[in-house]
């Protein structure tokens, strides 16, 4: 394990360290460092009995101690979170925020077209309520033009921003032929890149349209919740910038979390109800001509 860790960790060699970043020479008990004093065989065993009696969180970042990646311990406890998002449409300005951190947060491809999350305006013509017109920019990341190119000034507007709603039954899980693509038990769809195909099943299974292959890695990517940002007990990026908290995260699990009173005192809607995919990002205020 040792060797395999150093392997992927290279830096931890440097200078003669090991997994633990410490050089060989600073190591108590190595060749050239300072040697124990006055340690007994028997201290020696009843310190090896304390360390088999760990508790599991302990023996959990023992693990990812060895394994040369320390700071992914974590007391996180995944049966304990089951992960939304809530967005309020009324409170959304389109400013671009969440697109910008996302990107930069995510490592997303600087180029169009390649978007964890993007938004989009709709304009609703009262004359034609059926076709709004819909325009984003490069994806909504600069923001938008006060007007419309063809001049339109009456009808009401509004910005919906869209991402991957984590479906609970998510089709995209279900056409994945190697599981790459799976749902954690904290309710988060995510992607193992080691075994995606990139054969794009998944891409065309999801009726969001929220999924494209990255071209540096020939892989399917999305957005995660800011997954890595979740387990630490941050915001994603895109909730953490918006100015207008038009962006929420919500633990579903937690009884505290504001978003359950916010549930029962609002109307929840969420995008293409009739495909049943137990969608779980939740728009209030979403006009009936999104689609």
């Amino acid at each position: 394990m040792q060797r395999e860790a150093n392997e992927r960790h290279p830096a931890h060699r440097a200078n003669g360290a090991g997994i633990d970043g410490i050089p060989a020479r600073e190591r108590v008990g190595e060749p050239g460092g300072p040697q124990p004093r006055g340690a007994t065989r028997r201290e020696f065993l009843i310190l090896g009995s304390k360390m088999f009696v760990m508790t599991s969180v302990a023996a959990a970042a023992f693990e990812h101690v060895l394994a040369g990646v320390p700071e992914a311990a974590s007391t996180y406890n995944i049966v304990d979170h089951w992960w939304a998002m809530l967005i309020d449409i009324e409170k959304c300005i389109g400013s671009g925020h969440c697109v910008r951190a996302c990107k930069l947060e995510n490592n997303v491809v600087d180029e169009p077209f390649y978007f964890r999350t993007w938004v989009e305006r709709y304009h609703v013509d009262p004359l034609d309520m059926d076709h709004p017109t819909v325009d984003s920019p490069n994806g909504g990341i600069d923001g938008f033009p006060e007007s419309y190119p063809d001049g339109t000034t009456t009808g009401k507007t509004f910005f919906v921003p869209k991402m991957c709603n984590h479906c609970a039954d998510s089709p995209c899980t279900q056409v994945c032929p190697v599981g790459a693509t799976f749902r954690t038990n904290d309710g988060v769809v995510l992607i193992d890149k080691e075994y995606c195909l990139g054969c794009r099943y998944c891409v065309q299974a999801c009726p969001y349209g929220c999924r494209y292959i990255d071209p540096r890695t020939k892989t399917a990517d999305k957005c995660t919740l800011c997954y890595h940002r979740l387990t630490k007990g941050l915001q994603p990026a895109c909730c953490e910038t918006c100015p207008t908290g038009a962006r929420q995260i919500a633990d579903l699990r937690n009884p505290d979390d504001p978003v359950h009173a916010f549930l029962r005192s609002h109307q929840i809607q969420v995008l293409k109800p009739q495909m049943a995919t137990g969608a779980k990002v939740y728009y209030s205020g979403l006009d009936g001509s999104v689609r």
